[in-house]
C-alpha cells in the first residue's frame, strides 16, 4: 500500500510540474515570455512595450482588469487609418487613467517595425505582439485595420468598432457608450 501511495504521490507531482511548465509557454505566438498580467493601475509600468503570450496572456490580463473598462486598439504600423487614430488613443488613455484601461494589439506587423512605431509614437499602455491575429480574433478583429473593441467594468466585450476614428472626440463618444455605460 505505501509504494502504491508513493507511485501515486510521484504521478501527481510530475503532473502538476508539467502543468505549470505548460501554462509557463503560452500559446508561443510572440515568441518570448509572457509579461504578468496587471491591474489597471499597474499598466503604466508597462508603456509602450510590445508583449508577447498570444490570446492566453491576452484574456489573463483582461481577467486581471475586471472591475475596470477596457479600450482595445487594433493597430499595425503598416496601417494609414491607424497612424492617424493612434494620438487618440494615447491622448484619451492619459485623460481616462484609473478609470479606463487601454490596451494596444500590433496584428500582421513585423516585431521590428512596431517597436519603431512605438518609439516614436509612445502610449501609456502595453500593446499585444499578435502576428497571426489570434489575439484579435478573441475581440472580433482580424477583420479590418483599425479595429476597437470595447469591454464594460465587468468584462463583456460591448461593441467591436470595424475602422477608424476621425476624431478623439468621436472615439470619447464610444469610450463613454460602450465602455463606461
Amino acid at each position: 500500500m505505501l509504494a502504491r501511495c508513493s507511485t501515486l504521490a510521484w504521478i501527481a507531482a510530475c503532473l502538476a510540474g508539467l502543468a505549470v511548465g505548460l501554462a509557463a509557454c503560452g500559446s508561443g505566438e510572440g515568441g518570448g515570455p509572457a509579461a504578468p498580467p496587471r491591474p489597471a493601475r499597474d499598466l503604466h509600468a508597462e508603456s509602450g512595450r510590445l508583449l508577447d503570450g498570444g490570446p492566453a496572456a491576452f484574456r489573463r490580463q483582461l481577467a486581471a482588469l475586471k472591475g475596470t473598462p477596457v479600450v482595445v486598439n487594433q493597430w499595425a504600423s503598416w496601417c494609414g487609418p491607424c497612424r492617424f487614430e493612434f494620438p487618440f488613443f494615447a491622448g484619451e488613455a492619459t485623460r481616462y487613467r484609473g478609470r479606463v484601461a487601454f490596451l494596444g494589439v500590433d496584428a500582421q506587423d513585423s516585431r521590428d517595425a512596431a517597436r519603431r512605431f512605438l518609439e516614436r509614437h509612445p502610449t501609456p499602455y502595453p500593446h499585444f505582439f499578435d502576428p497571426r491575429t489570434a489575439i484579435a480574433r478573441v475581440f472580433k478583429g482580424a477583420f479590418a485595420w483599425p479595429t476597437t473593441a470595447f469591454y464594460d467594468a465587468r468584462g463583456k466585450l460591448t461593441k467591436t468598432h470595424a475602422g477608424g476614428y476621425a476624431s478623439a472626440t468621436q472615439l470619447d463618444r464610444d469610450i463613454r457608450a460602450f465602455a463606461l455605460r
